[in-house]
């Protein structure tokens, strides 16, 4: 049985209220990093790579792919608000390794009637597939700072984040 969410979030909100500080937080991130993850939910991104609050913008889709939306919000992150570097992270055992993009279309088709237009990116290897995304970006016209884009693939099993070089 599923116990919704909601209600406990608000009351730990409550509790966080009563502790809260802004922490001299400016709206630039301290440390001029944005980070693309996948939204999967082993990887505590602040855990993992020792950031504070402040520290990076943390962006969050499946697969941690670079999409349009993801350019955007990187356009966004470097042009407005003074982020130069650009870390990618990927993992073992993501969602979209046991996927194929035309069979779950499909059946999203025959339920609702209607096929989606995005693309669900799906890989079989994450080092891989953060190689595509590096690319993507250093190709992209949008994207400065070419020259500081680095990209990991986080190992559900202990932890370790290997790098993907090209």
């Amino acid at each position: 049985m599923f116990e919704p969410n909601a209600d406990e979030l608000l009351a730990n909100n409550e509790r966080y209220i009563a502790t809260f500080s802004d922490h001299d937080l400016a709206l630039r991130p301290r440390r001029r990093l944005a980070v693309v993850a996948c939204m999967d939910s082993r990887m505590d991104i602040f855990e993992m790579l020792g950031l504070d609050h402040g520290d990076a913008h943390i962006i969050r889709n499946a697969g941690g792919v670079v999409t349009d939306d993801v350019i955007r919000s990187l356009v966004l992150s470097q042009r407005l608000l003074d982020t130069v570097e650009i870390i990618l992270l990927h993992h073992t055992d993501c969602g979209l390794q046991k996927v194929t993009g035309e069979e779950l279309k499909d059946e999203l088709e025959a339920e609702t009637g209607v096929r989606p237009s995005w693309a669900l990116e799906s890989f079989k290897d994450p080092a891989q597939d953060v190689r595509q995304s590096i690319r993507r970006l250093q190709l992209n016209p949008f994207i400065a700072h070419k020259d500081h884009i680095r990209g990991f693939v986080y190992q559900v099993e202990d932890g370790r984040l290997v790098e993907a070089t090209i």
